[in-house]
């Protein structure tokens, strides 16, 4: 399956899904007109072919008391990176670490519950490199799913 093979069913569904995951398979038939076995099939295919990665619940960080998401830039040396990747795959507070071009090699989201705690994690990143790290006040555009 390629994008411009989705036909409009496929993508309804996608935004259904996107919307929300546990929509059960008869809510989405009775939307696309479709039967529910069909509907499964239809999202077995959408997974097997890779468009869909997985289904998850978005867990509210506040309620976990993960009252702090800051970004941190960091310039990690390519020879360095090696050892980088596999020490950032271990750290539990970082929700999202990117390779990015600019002045900084990686982006990293993080979640911890104090300023404390985020100043010590800046203090273990810096054997990687110089970092840069902004504090997040407020989100006016969480996540979201992909236009289809």
């Amino acid at each position: 399956m390629k994008n411009n093979e989705l036909d409009h069913i496929d993508k309804e569904i996608l935004r259904m899904l996107q919307k929300n995951a546990r929509m059960s398979l008869k809510d989405i038939a009775e939307a696309v007109f479709l039967s529910s076995p069909a509907v499964s099939v239809r999202i077995d295919n959408l997974i097997e072919s890779g468009y869909i990665e997985g289904f998850h619940a978005t867990v509210n960080p506040d309620k976990l008391g993960y009252h702090i998401k800051a970004f941190i830039n960091l310039e990690v040396s390519p020879v360095d990176k090696d050892k980088f990747y596999p020490y950032i795959k271990e750290c539990k507070n970082v929700v999202e670490c990117n390779c990015v071009t600019g002045d900084y090699s990686m982006l990293l989201e993080v979640l911890f519950p104090s300023t404390d705690e985020l100043d010590q994690f800046i203090g273990e990143l810096q054997q990687y490199g110089r970092t840069k790290t902004l504090i997040v006040f407020s989100t006016s555009v969480e996540h979201r799913g992909l236009q289809i």
